[in-house]
């Protein structure tokens, strides 16, 4: 009997290159210290949500024969990130089960995609926090033209997997405006370092209509986001919490002067 997992989870998973930036970023090392330190449940499987994997209606990925294929969704990096394998088996089962619980909550349409591998929003992550890959994953898309309630509402059906012993993981960039990112300085942009703690302090209050209403109620909101796809999944991993939890910051570095890799533990406080 799988053991119930009460947290999710939302990761700020980074470049690509992550995986080849060992001993360089405080990323690498919270995402490598995940099993000891944050999380020493081993999960059944893993249901991911990835600001990667864009489709008109809510759609899993069902892949049953044999490991997943990684996908390279990007260009313009070492050659050597484009020979890294992540060979996690799908879940196909968990995937027919993402479909029944979504319908029945008034999702009118999932669709199943047999073949489609896991796109670098997943396994960049999950290369550093589960090396092995031999936990089963699928992945579920987001919907660019829906909003953020939307999201959140997906994330409620999805509630009940917390006691089937599924990690439910949304993996996305709490700042995410890469045409404003500059390389060459270690100081933080004013609108995203704004945004960040705006977003914090709404999670740790437990503020989720807030940040549901994050275009209304954020500074820089279009800055920050320009498109939803990277903020989408923490939404999803919002709703799919206790309806008492709240949000807590576990990890927080900076990359490329506005990128935020703040990434949080949705739970029930203790008292």
């Amino acid at each position: 009997m799988s053991m119930k997992i009460q947290d999710t989870f939302y990761i700020s998973h980074g470049p690509p290159s992550l995986c080849l930036e060992e001993q360089c970023i405080p990323l690498v090392h919270f995402l490598q210290s995940f099993q000891q330190k944050v999380h020493p449940i081993r999960p059944s499987s893993i249901l991911l949500i990835s600001g990667h994997f864009e489709t008109s209606y809510p759609t899993v990925n069902a892949v049953s024969n044999g490991p997943s294929d990684t996908i390279y969704d990007f260009e313009g990096f070492p050659e050597c990130l484009y020979e890294l394998k992540y060979p996690a088996p799908g879940a196909p089962e968990l995937a027919k089960r993402v479909k029944e619980l979504l319908m029945a909550s008034g999702f009118e349409r999932v669709d199943e995609d047999e073949n489609r591998g896991l796109d670098h929003g997943a396994w960049s992550p999950l290369r550093l926090m589960y090396p092995e890959a031999d936990i089963p994953v699928c992945q579920l898309s987001i919907q660019t033209d829906k909003d953020a309630t939307y999201h959140y509402n997906m994330g409620k059906a999805l509630a009940p997997f917390k006691n089937e012993g599924v990690l439910i993981v949304g993996s996305g960039g709490t700042t995410h405006n890469l045409e404003k990112v500059q390389c060459d300085t270690a100081v933080v942009q004013p609108w995203a370092q704004e945004f960040d703690t705006w977003l914090k302090e709404a999670l740790v209050d437990g503020r989720y209509e807030d940040v549901n209403k994050y275009k209304e109620k954020a500074p820089h909101a279009t800055m920050v986001h320009p498109t939803p796809d990277h903020f989408y999944p923490l939404h999803v991993a919002m709703g799919a919490a206790d309806a008492n939890s709240k949000g807590q910051l576990i990890h927080h570095s900076w990359g490329w002067s506005s990128l935020s890799y703040a990434t949080y533990k949705f739970m029930v406080p203790l008292n």
